[in-house]
């Protein structure tokens, strides 16, 4: 069943024998399948496709109502709340924002936000509803970011199981990802068919959050934070080594602007005057741009892959800028014994870790293969 759903998933509008194509399944298999997860609800039919050579072919679609998951990103200034179809399409959103990420404010209030969301279902949604994906930085659970951000919880994070605790609040199946995975996951699933196979994922946001897809599987790790590119130590413009967290956030660009008199208006990079932040905002780019750049060549000469996408928090115009700044950075770099990869601009923004966290749940709920989501 698992296969054939992830075959229609990934591959939206095959036919039943393209099914069986790609699958390696017989025809007769697949029909019986397609039957039994088109019983459950799982799946629609299109409208006969005629005029075609040979039979005429029924294309086979994910039935968008066919399950729900609620994703959440907890962020160093905001929690985002989404309820996701089956589709990976956001049916429904809700966001709170706060000075610090404190763990006695922000859980309750994405239960409210859950239940809010839940609400907004009808009966048949509600009882299609299983999962809650949570994206979160894995560093809130390290003491020294707290003392970073002049802030320290009552009770930190460490001392706190999310899942159970939001599973106790919310009655639903809870799991916790890593926010850069999270959010490459999205990417992924924002491609158009065929999908890339394996690609480097940055995005900028407080810090520089990223991913690796490696021939179709998200690389986690025993603890999910397999792909931290953000923490990797480069040569800063004074000549120092910084993570790039340093040189290439949000975090580092928003010092620069209080160094520099700037005011932001709100905590939503996306509303902020970008065009008002003239020489701080160039340099900003031009030093992330190298340090990304640099970020991009050591991973490449560990992971043989053509393609890096890099997405943010900011205005699309901005992430382009940076992802143009980057490829002439990236060019001017020591040759390396394998070809520069491409480098694309993202498409998902600010909601790729909470939409990727709920489409994770409900990936592993229904399409994944491997044997730990077949028999948790």
């Amino acid at each position: 069943m698992r296969v054939v759903l992830m075959t229609v998933g990934f591959n939206p509008g095959l036919s039943n024998a393209e099914i069986a194509r790609i699958s390696g399944l017989a025809p007769q298999t697949v029909s019986a399948i397609l039957s039994e997860i088109e019983a459950a609800g799982l799946i629609r039919r299109g409208d006969v496709l005629r005029g075609r050579r040979g039979q005429p072919a029924t294309p086979i679609y994910l039935r968008a109502e066919g399950a729900y998951a609620i994703g959440v990103e907890i962020g160093w200034r905001h929690v985002d709340v989404l309820l996701l179809d089956l589709n990976a399409q956001i049916q429904g959103r809700r966001r709170w924002h706060h000075d610090f990420p404190e763990p006695h404010k922000v859980l309750p209030e994405i239960a409210r936000m859950t239940a809010e969301l839940i609400e907004s279902l009808p009966e048949s949604g509600q009882a299609r509803l299983f999962e809650m994906g949570i994206a979160m930085p894995s560093a809130m659970a390290i003491d020294h970011t707290a003392q970073k951000h002049g802030r320290a919880s009552t009770r930190p994070w460490s001392d706190i199981d999310v899942a159970t605790d939001l599973q106790q609040r919310t009655g639903l199946e809870v799991s916790v990802f890593n926010d850069g995975n999270a959010a490459c996951w999205a990417e992924l699933l924002a491609f158009d068919a065929p999908r890339p196979a394996s690609f480097i994922y940055f995005i900028i946001s407080r810090f520089v959050g990223a991913g690796i897809v490696g021939e179709g599987t998200l690389w986690e790790g025993p603890t999910g934070n397999s792909a931290n590119l953000g923490g990797m130590l480069i040569e800063a413009p004074i000549g120092s080594l910084l993570p790039v967290h340093d040189i290439a956030s949000i975090d580092a660009l928003t010092l620069r602007l209080a160094e520099s008199g700037h005011c932001l208006n709100g905590d939503v990079p996306e509303d902020w005057a970008w065009e008002q932040f003239g020489e701080v905002l160039e340099e900003w780019l031009a030093d992330s741009a190298k340090a990304l750049a640099k970020a991009v060549f050591n991973t490449t000469t560990v992971i043989e892959t053509g393609l890096v996408v890099i997405d943010g928090v900011m205005p699309k115009p901005i992430t382009r800028r940076l992802v143009e700044q980057v490829k002439v950075e990236l060019a001017l770099l020591p040759n390396p014994p394998f070809a520069l990869p491409q480098i694309l601009h993202g498409h998902v923004g600010a909601l790729a870790p909470a939409t990727g966290a709920a489409a994770l749940t409900l990936y592993r709920r229904f399409l994944s293969r491997d044997l730990i989501d077949i028999v948790s």
